[in-house]
């Protein structure tokens, strides 16, 4: 009997344990965007080999139809050997306008066609959209329209990642949680709906300081606590003409290293919490040290 009760001890004691590793997995997610898809088309062996270099475990890819897929299947099997997993990246403003929804049903469809022919080791891990509907003219002239086309297009992306089995995720400004809507999917605050209706989000919380990122991302974090979702905080190193205080391209990358390391400090207990991505690898690879 002792020995029984010291196995089941044991197992709990393993099981308790295995679960505080998958969430300490899912919250170490340290991502990027690679936007230039043809970089892998050319430098495949180069190009893994830096993700690894920084630690990468999640990588946001463009798809381009012109790309031979087994140039997606060769870099999704390697990089998943270590220990990556491979998002498909799409998405633009005009998505949201009147016929736009047909470009995401070309992603679609061209993701279920490469699904269905890729062996396991070289199919996509999810679908990652990045639509940015308040770069679309319609933000400014017919907001509110603007955003019901937004959300239906993220239902309809939802019914489509459903039907293949795919976790769907989404970019968001910081400063969706500022956004209200009231039509036929309800009244509430933008970023807190598509925080509930995805599986993750990737929030660009473009600011070059812990501080100011922290603050920036609060709301999201809670939201995600709320629905049991995760908020993945994205951060710029390219150089821009928005201020000084938005990217990492002037401090270079070991400040940049300390500020996200305090920013998963912070935030280390949360469970609303899923980890920090970098925009992008182009200008990620050329930063300063």
């Amino acid at each position: 009997m002792k020995k029984l009760m010291m196995a089941g001890v044991w197992l709990l004691f393993m099981l308790t344990q295995t679960g505080f590793q998958a969430q300490a997995a899912e919250v170490d997610v340290k991502a990027t965007w690679l936007w230039n898809p043809w970089m892998i088309y050319e430098d495949e062996a180069g190009t893994i080999a830096f993700l690894e270099s920084k630690n990468v475990n999640k990588v946001y890819v463009q798809i381009d139809a012109d790309i031979p897929a087994g140039v997606y299947q060769s870099f999704i099997e390697k990089a998943g050997a270590a220990g990556m997993a491979i998002y498909a990246l799409d998405g633009a403003p005009d998505w949201v306008a009147a016929k736009g929804f047909t470009k995401q049903d070309r992603l679609m469809s061209w993701l279920s066609a490469y699904q269905q022919k890729a062996a396991l080791t070289q199919k996509f891990a999810g679908v990652h959209l990045d639509v940015e509907p308040y770069l679309y003219s319609g933000w400014n002239t017919n907001r509110a329209a603007t955003v019901k086309a937004y959300q239906a297009l993220l239902m309809k992306a939802v019914s489509s990642t459903n039907a293949l089995n795919l976790p769907l995720e989404a970019d968001l400004p910081f400063w969706f949680d500022e956004i209200p809507y009231k039509n036929t999917y309800g009244s509430g605050i933008l970023a807190e709906w598509v925080i509930a209706n995805t599986h993750s989000v990737t929030l660009m919380a473009y600011r070059d300081s812990a501080t100011m990122i922290t603050e920036l991302v609060r709301n999201e974090v809670a939201y995600g606590v709320k629905y049991g979702k995760t908020v993945v905080v994205g951060v710029e190193t390219g150089q821009t003409d928005e201020g000084e205080a938005i990217s990492f391209y002037e401090e270079g990358e070991a400040f940049m290293n300390n500020e996200l390391a305090a920013v998963s400090s912070h935030y280390a207990f949360s469970k609303g919490f899923g980890g920090i991505a970098v925009h992008h690898v182009d200008s990620w690879k050329t930063m300063a040290p």
